[in-house]
This record gives structure tokens, sequence and C-alpha cells, in this order.
């Protein structure tokens, strides 16, 4: 899918256009640095983690099979972490994605959920495979990654465009030869299977499941997949399950530019800005207080990030002012949080490696370079900020040469489970267009709507006491409420 978490100052983490994937850490050796001999099918499931501190919260490690269809051969470990006590029943938590690392997700959304669910819940968090500490993919170098999330993301010229692709066609067989054994086995089917692993290694009948954004999915599938393991299931921010690549991209480029609109009310005259500013830094890139001058990708990276919470607003805000003098230094801070950037050729996480490869093994190919313009050219129609829409569409070329594909195509959510599920939708939600939410509680018969009336991505513990109160209500007594708005 094209969607992503990035990092923001709210809690709860989202989903992304891929222009805005985050770049990597690390060196490649560490890509499969945890495979290990495996010993029987059965023991996965009756493997006890061995938690010990480490910090403020539990830490262990689960083993699963590298490939599900081979579980006698290779294995991997998943990073879990836990806060709260063990004798407590396990609300499983995860931040979203594809791509993002998730136990560290335990302790901070265990600062901000109310005592009774603390009290009733011991909260675990964990990377998916790829992510984090649990076999890590990876597909740059921290210098590569550099290069591709400043490189123009919306090509205008025949050599632009072949230039752009070309770049994109050298991601796929980097990630082969960076994780020859980690690439082929990531995607959401097999983390849904990890997750009915670690529910068992938690020694719970039922997965407690609060699924944030591309967690949606996550907890969709696995809905399908062990209908009768479900326990209280939250998804908040959903990504429609029937949706390919590019209709999610369609979907997210008409809630960024809605995001964008709500923007220019509260600052006019922003959007008239944003025009002239990505057209200039189409040509001339523009002076920063660093060694690199601000690219128009990075402007655009900025602009996305900032659509995500309304507390980035006003530093958006104050970041364009200072273009307007002739200086990007702002708006490139803000592509570097975007893509967890610290230096020009360092970063935090492996997100950007993680995420297209996810997103590109989980979907069917995408569309070659005339059919990317083709859509870059509707997404931009009647766009407020046409090189944001583009943008949606462009940023599928990683994975119009990725080396394989999930065998599972996109298709509506269909499961047997009896279990009551609560679905969460923000009515300008950019990155998970209210629609989806919509669309996946006409396919989940035992869900419930809650759609709350605001800006941002995902409702839940984002400053509306309605909504805590009823995700809260549901977690401790397992009983969805009627389909209600706040």
């Amino acid at each position: 899918m094209r969607a992503l978490r990035v990092k923001t100052r709210r809690l709860v983490p989202a989903l992304a256009s891929v222009t805005l994937v985050i770049p990597i850490a690390g060196s490649p050796a560490q890509a499969d640095q945890n495979l290990t001999p495996s010993t029987s099918h059965t023991d996965f499931y009756t493997q006890s983690p061995d938690w010990a501190r480490c910090g403020p919260a539990w830490c262990a490690k689960v083993t699963v099979p590298l490939d599900y269809a081979k579980p006698d051969g290779k294995t991997i470990s998943l990073s879990l972490r836990r806060v709260g006590s063990a004798d407590l029943p396990p609300l499983v938590v995860n931040p979203g994605g594809p791509g993002s690392a998730g136990a560290d997700f335990a302790q901070s959304i265990a600062s901000a959920l109310s005592p009774a669910v603390l009290s009733a819940f011991t909260i675990v968090g964990f990377d998916p495979r790829g992510t984090g500490d649990s076999a890590p993919v990876q597909c740059f170098t921290g210098k590569a990654a550099n290069n591709w999330l400043r490189l123009d993301g919306t090509p205008d010229t025949p050599q632009e465009i072949s230039r752009y692709m070309a770049r994109a066609a050298t991601i796929s067989p980097s990630c082969q030869r960076m994780s020859p054994r980690v690439a082929p086995n990531i995607g959401t089917e097999n983390t849904v299977k990890d997750m009915d692993i670690i529910r068992s290694a938690l020694r719970s009948k039922k997965l407690n499941w609060l699924g944030f954004s591309y967690g949606t999915l996550l907890g969709t599938r696995y809905a399908e997949l062990f209908p009768n393991n479900v326990g209280a299931m939250v998804l908040d921010g959903a990504v429609d399950p029937a949706l390919d690549a590019m209709e999610l991209s369609r979907g997210q480029s008409s809630g960024f530019q809605k995001a964008v609109y709500r923007f220019d009310r509260k600052y006019p005259g922003s959007i008239k800005y944003m025009n002239s500013l990505l057209s200039s830094l189409d040509v001339r890139k523009m002076k920063t207080d660093s060694a690199q001058k601000l690219t128009q990708s990075e402007a655009r990276n900025a602009i996305f990030l900032s659509m995500y919470n309304t507390s980035f607003w006003p530093e958006l805000h104050g970041a364009l002012k200072q273009a307007e003098t002739g200086d990007g230094t702002q708006l490139q801070g803000l592509s570097y949080l975007a893509n967890d950037q610290t230096s020009p050729t360092s970063f935090s996480s492996n997100v950007l490696s993680a995420f297209t490869a996810i997103s590109c093994w989980d979907h069917p190919q995408t569309p070659s370079s005339q059919g990317l313009a083709r859509n870059a050219k509707k997404f931009a129609k009647n766009a407020r900020v046409p090189e944001l829409a583009r943008a949606m569409s462009w940023g599928n070329a990683p994975c119009s040469t990725w080396f394989n594909h999930s065998s599972i195509s996109p298709t509506p959510a269909d499961t047997t489970t009896s279990a009551p599920i609560l679905i969460i939708g923000t009515t300008f939600d950019p990155a998970t267009p209210l629609k989806w939410a919509n669309s996946l509680h006409r396919q989940l018969q035992t869900s419930s709507l809650l759609t709350f009336d605001g800006d941002g991505h995902t409702a839940y513990l984002s400053g509306s006491d309605c909504v805590d109160t009823a995700v809260d209500q549901f977690l401790l007594s397992g009983v969805a409420p009627k389909t209600q708005r706040c």
C-alpha cells in the first residue's frame, strides 16, 4: 500500500504517502542477523518469552518461522515490550506503518491511557518482522536513502521520468542483495501469523488489539485468518482492505487536499504560496543553514507531515513564512522529522526500507511510468496543490518493478468472527479518509463505527473526551458502543 507511518508530536503515529517514506539506519549486515535453525512448528505456540527489565518496561523475544511454508527451516525473533503486570490480560498495540517498529510504542501509549485501562490490561507492543529489532530489512545505505528522498518525485520531462524510474528500479534488487532471506518473507500475511504466535506466547486465548492506521489492516486480516481468536479489537484510522495501491493513493491524495484546504482556512493565502514555492523549487533549490539546500521533495514532505496533526500547523505556517524570505531551514527540518533523518546520511530507523519492501510485497505490481503519469494527471485534476497530488501517484514507482508480490490480492474483509469490533474514522483524516472507515464498517458484520468530527490522523488519545470514553468503555466491557459521532 502507499501508506506509511510518520513521526508526529501526537501519541498516535500515522499513515502517509510513499513520498514520506522514512530512511534507514544501520549496516547491511544487520538485515539477517537473527536467523537461526528452527525446531518444530508446535514449539512456536508453546514457547514462553523470557521477560527482562528494560527501563520502566519488560522486554522479551518471541521466535517465529522465517517462512511459514517451511516451519522447520530458519527462524527469526521478534522484539516485544510489555508495560504492566504479566498477570493481567494483554492488550497488544500497533502504531501503524507498514514498516514502523512498535515495541517502544507500548511505553508511549501506556503513558496516555486511562488508569482504568492500565489496571485492566498489560500493554504489549512488538516490532513486526522486517522492522526495528525484528530481522530488520534493508534496501538502502544512508547515502542512497538521502539521494532517493531528495530526488524529484514529480518528474515533468521525459528525461526526469527516465531518471526517476531508473532510480526506483534499483530499490528492489538492492533489497534482495542486502536482505536476501528477509525481504522475500515479510508482508502483512506473515505479520498476522506472527501475531497469533505472540498471542499464544502471552498465554492469552484471545487477541485484544488496539491498532492505528496500518494497524487496522493487521487487525482486519487477523480477524479473517483467526476469527475464533479475536478479543476486544479497536481499529482507529481504518484502511479499506479492498483497495489496491493506486486506489489507496488516490484516496489519500483527496484526503491531503482536504487537509490543506482546512489549513488554508486558518492561515489564508497558504495554498497560493505553497503552489508558488513548489513551482520555484522545481527549478532552483533554496538555501538552508545546513550543507544541503532545500529540495522540492523536502518541502512537499514538510507539508504532508504537517497535515497529520493540527499541532504542526503553526510550525508549518512559520516555516512557510521563513521560506518567503528565501530560507528553507525550517521546512527542511520538518522534512527531516518526517523521515527520521538525523543528518544528510543518518537515520534513526529502517522504515524507508521496511515500508517499501512490505508495501510492494503486499500489493500487485503498480503501473509503469506511463500509467503513473496518467494517474498523476487524474489525481491533480482540480487539486488545490497539484504537486502533492502528483506525488501520490509517482510514489508508487518502486513497486512497478518489485521482485515478487503476495499471492493474496486486496479483497473486502470476510470473517466469521462473532467478536465485536470498534472502528474509528475521522472526518478530515488526510491519510485514512473517513470513507475507508465507512467501507470497512460495511465489510465487518460485527463492527460498530465511531466517527470523530475533526482534523488529523486517528482520533483515540488525541484530545476528544467523547472518543476516549467510548474506546475505554469498549475495552473494559467488551461491548461495542452503538454507531455514533463525537
